[in-house]
C-alpha cells in the first residue's frame, strides 16, 4: 500500500521546537513522516530550513494575521498539486477556514488536529471575544472530515456539547519516546548531578515546575508559588529546593523569582527530563487553562509523582497515572503544601504500562494512519 500523502498548516513558530507544544507538532510529524509522505506549511516566523525528514515551506502569516492568507490559496493549491497532497492537516483550529478553501478547490479531506478547545483557553486568558471565537471553534470543527484531540475530555467536548458525531473524533495523544520506567540508576544519576550544580545537601527535597512562563497560565502558577505555597512552606521543617524551568519568563519575573533562595530558576534546559528523573516530585498548581497538559505527561513518562490541583488532570485517564498523582482540590493551598511535605522521595509506585503503551509515538501514528484510511 504506497504512503498517504498529506499537507499540514501550522499557524504559528515551531521550528525550533523548544516547547511542548511545538515538540507535539513537529515530533508528531516527524514520527508521521515514516508511514506518510509530509509536507508542512508553517509561519514565515519560523527558522529557515530546519532539519526534518519531510519539506517544509515558510511564507504563512501567523495566526494573529492569519486573514491575509488568503493571497497564498493558489501558492498552497500549487504545492497540493505538485505533492500529490490527499489530505490537509490543520494544526489547531485557527487556520480551519483555510482549509476550509483548499478543500473546496482540491476536494480532498481536511482533518483539523486540536490540541485543546482554543475558546476555552481564550476566556481564562480574559480575552473578551472568547465567545465569538467558540461560536467559529465548533462551526469549523463541525466542517471538518475528522477531528483528532490531544485530550480525551475535549473529545467527549466535541461529541456532548458540540454534538460532533463520533466516528468524526478520534483521540491521538501527546506522545514520548520512553517505552519502559527509567532505571533507578538513571534517576540518582541525574538527583546526583542536580545536588552537585547547585552544592546542596543530599537531604534536600526537590520539587520541578516547568513550563512556557509567559503563558497566563503557567503566569499563574508562579504567582501561586511565591504568595501561596512558599509561605506556607516557610511555617514548616521541610528542606527543599522549587526547581523552575522554562523559557519565554518575563524580566519581571525572574527578578522576582531570585528574591527567593528556596526557588532555582534554571530557564530553558535542552534536556527536560534530566530534572523531572532527578527531582522527587512535580508540583503542579496550574487552575487555569485547558487541554492535555504535556508537563503532566513528561513527568508520568519519566515516572516521576506529581501534586497536582484538580482542574489541570482531567484529560489524564486514572488507567494511565494510577497512584502516579495526588489530587489536591483547586485552592486548597494548605492540602497542597501537606502533601509536598509529606511525599517520599522514593515513588511509591510506577507509571502504569498502560501510560507507555498508550503514550508512545508508535501507537499514535497507527491510530493516525488509520484514521487517514478509513477517509
Amino acid at each position: 500500500m504506497s504512503k498517504p500523502s498529506v499537507l499540514s498548516i501550522v499557524s504559528y513558530r515551531v521550528f525550533p521546537a523548544l516547547m511542548g507544544g511545538q515538540k507535539c507538532v513537529v515530533d508528531f510529524y516527524e514520527h508521521l513522516s515514516d508511514h506518510a509522505n509530509i509536507l508542512l506549511a508553517v509561519s514565515k516566523d519560523n527558522e529557515k530550513n530546519p532539519k526534518t525528514n519531510y519539506p517544509v515551506e515558510s511564507f504563512l502569516f501567523n495566526h494573529w494575521a492569519g486573514d491575509f492568507n488568503i493571497i497564498y490559496i493558489f501558492r498552497l493549491l500549487k504545492l497540493m498539486k505538485n505533492h500529490k497532497v490527499e489530505f490537509i492537516i490543520i494544526e489547531h483550529s485557527y487556520f480551519g477556514w483555510l482549509g476550509l478553501i483548499l478543500r473546496f478547490f482540491s476536494k480532498k479531506k481536511m482533518i483539523i488536529r486540536m490540541h485543546n478547545i482554543e475558546a476555552h483557553r481564550f476566556k481564562d486568558m480574559q480575552r473578551f471575544w472568547w465567545w465569538i471565537y467558540l461560536i467559529y471553534e465548533k462551526w469549523i470543527c463541525k466542517k471538518a472530515d475528522h477531528l483528532w484531540f490531544t485530550a480525551s475530555t475535549d473529545y467527549h467536548f466535541a461529541i456532548n456539547e458540540w454534538k460532533i458525531k463520533s466516528d468524526k473524533c478520534s483521540t491521538l495523544f501527546y506522545g514520548i519516546e520512553n517505552t519502559e520506567v527509567p532505571t533507578a540508576v538513571d534517576r540518582q544519576f541525574c538527583r546526583n548531578s542536580i545536588i552537585e550544580k547547585h552544592k546542596l545537601n543530599h537531604s534536600t527535597k526537590l520539587f520541578l515546575f516547568n513550563g512556557t512562563l509567559d503563558y497566563v497560565p503557567n503566569t499563574d502558577a508562579l504567582r501561586i508559588i511565591v504568595n501561596e505555597l512558599l509561605p506556607r512552606l516557610a511555617k514548616k521543617n521541610l528542606g527543599f529546593r522549587i526547581i523552575i524551568c522554562g523559557n519565554r519568563i518575563t524580566d519581571e519575573w525572574q527578578e522576582e523569582l531570585e528574591h527567593y533562595p528556596e526557588i532555582i530558576f534554571e530557564g530553558f534546559v535542552p534536556d527536560i527530563s534530566v530534572y523531572f528523573k532527578g527531582c522527587d516530585c512535580f508540583i503542579n498548581p496550574v487552575t487555569l487553562g485547558s487541554g492535555l497538559k504535556t508537563k503532566l505527561v513528561e513527568a508520568l513518562a519519566n515516572n516521576t509523582d506529581i501534586i497536582s490541583v484538580e482542574s489541570s488532570t482531567q484529560a489524564i485517564d486514572t488507567q494511565y497515572s494510577d497512584k502516579k498523582i495526588v489530587l489536591i482540590e483547586d485552592y486548597h493551598w494548605d492540602a497542597f503544601v501537606d502533601a509536598m511535605c509529606h511525599h517520599q522521595k522514593e515513588p511509591k509506585q510506577e507509571t502504569p504500562n498502560a501510560f507507555y503503551e498508550a503514550f508512545n509515538w508508535h501507537q499514535i501514528i497507527q491510530k493516525a494512519i488509520l484514521s487517514l484510511q478509513k477517509l
